[in-house]
């Protein structure tokens, strides 16, 4: 390794995007470093062959032994994920601090005379215990799936009705085991927020859940960048306008990895609109019918045909779970994705979902199971027309040009708020 290194070090790195933010705020080549065992990261820590690195789980108090010199704020917390090669020497810092401090200011959440509901035991606990305690937090609760020492059992937590923000420090839910949840929001209700750390997905089962709950819930990209941010700072030895630069960067890089689900009724345009719309935002087009189809080796109507609704449904489901754990896509749905409130899920994890509305009369219905034309059809729109209102995010008028629809449909991606 060459002295000039800089990285991130980590168990399993597979599911980061540290690489594409540092390089985006700085100018210097960050390399991903998985380092599996204990074995491999104390070989690496002895070498020092590096001049910056970021450290995630699970070494962020591995490494501290290894540092000539701790930041006093990263030695009360207990946590290194920052350190810097000085001439031989490792300075050892945390700026998940500020970083999750701007996660929560962002969305403002303010911990002041609060009880908090921290899960997970780590690093990054001790982290988000800091900034709660310093926020003045006036009860900060921990929870996990031992219980061991003064923390709960996550059933004993969810018999705390006083808890008002929930802090998810685990990689439960993180890629690729999206869709796990350690807690029900609904079980606390005095809450009226979540964060989570986990990044990739940006929403969480447990982001989901919150939403649906109908509580603030935000995730932990913003963090991840604003910790980035913060340690180029130290990488590099340069004071830069963060204020400018964390909400800049967080929504380039949203809209880059964001997918856009599109659903609708059968014949409304998913597959034409959304094509074209995958060219226009550079992004990977699927169509969900199609990859079925591709990975059962029979059409549709076959399926339908041979094995009914429920088999089809099914695939869809187990297709649908797979494709939307990875990002930069615009997916194009089959029409009764959103009878399942899980596939509801998995679309939003990952972008804003698109309904796609065009008038009954004017719906292409030739070939598809369950769309006979005529009354069927109007009955079919009256039973999914609050499935699609529950599950989209923006509505796209799909009643003029293909241009038309697509200009539309970028001008909507482009200014979703919640991207």
């Amino acid at each position: 390794m060459q002295q000039r290194l800089y990285g991130l070090i980590g168990g399993k790195l597979g599911h980061s995007y540290s690489k594409i933010i540092h390089e985006k705020i700085a100018d210097y080549t960050y390399e991903l470093l998985p380092l599996p065992t204990e074995a491999e990261a104390r070989t690496f820590m002895e070498k020092r062959a590096f001049a910056a690195i970021n450290v995630t789980i699970p070494y962020k108090q591995f490494v501290i032994p290894y540092c000539d010199v701790v930041d006093p704020k990263a030695q009360s917390i207990g946590a290194v994920n920052t350190i810097v090669n000085r001439d031989g020497k490792l300075y050892g810092y945390n700026t998940d601090y500020a970083g999750f401090a701007y996660l929560a200011g962002a969305h403002g959440v303010d911990f002041a005379g609060k009880t908090v509901l921290i899960l997970g035991t780590g690093g990054t606990h001790s982290t988000v215990t800091a900034v709660c305690r310093d926020g003045g937090a006036k009860e900060i609760l921990t929870a996990s799936r031992t219980g061991k020492g003064d923390a709960l059992l996550y059933s004993e937590a969810m018999h705390r009705p006083d808890v008002q923000i929930i802090v998810n420090t685990t990689p439960c839910g993180m890629f690729p085991n999206v869709g796990q949840c350690l807690i029900d929001p609904k079980a606390f209700p005095a809450l009226e927020a979540v964060l989570d750390v986990v990044y990739n997905p940006f929403r969480t089962e447990l982001l989901l859940r919150a939403e649906d709950y109908g509580v603030t819930a935000a995730g932990g990209f913003e963090m991840l960048v604003a910790q980035a941010v913060f340690a180029a700072e130290h990488f590099t030895g340069r004071q830069l306008d963060t204020a400018a630069i964390i909400p800049a960067v967080s929504r380039e890089l949203r809209h880059q990895l964001a997918n856009v689900s599109i659903i609708g009724m059968p014949g409304c345009g998913k597959s034409t609109v959304g094509a074209a719309l995958a060219k226009r935002l550079d992004k990977k087009f699927v169509d969900l019918d199609a990859e079925i189809e591709r990975r059962t080796g029979h059409n549709i109507p076959d399926i339908f045909a041979q094995e009914g609704e429920d088999a089809f449904r099914r695939y869809e489901a187990d297709v649908l779970a797979e494709v939307a754990k990875s990002n930069s896509q615009v997916i194009a749905c089959g029409g009764g994705v959103i009878k399942s409130p899980a596939n509801t899920r998995a679309l939003r994890q990952n972008g804003p979902v698109l309904w796609v509305r065009r008038p009954l009369e004017a719906l292409a219905t030739g070939g598809r199971p369950l769309s006979k034309g005529g009354a069927a059809l109007k009955q079919l729109e009256a039973e999914r027309t609050p499935l699609y209102e529950a599950a989209s995010t923006v509505v796209l008028e799909n009643n003029g040009s293909l241009g038309e629809a697509v200009d539309a449909a970028v001008k909507l991606f482009e200014t979703d708020e919640k991207l």
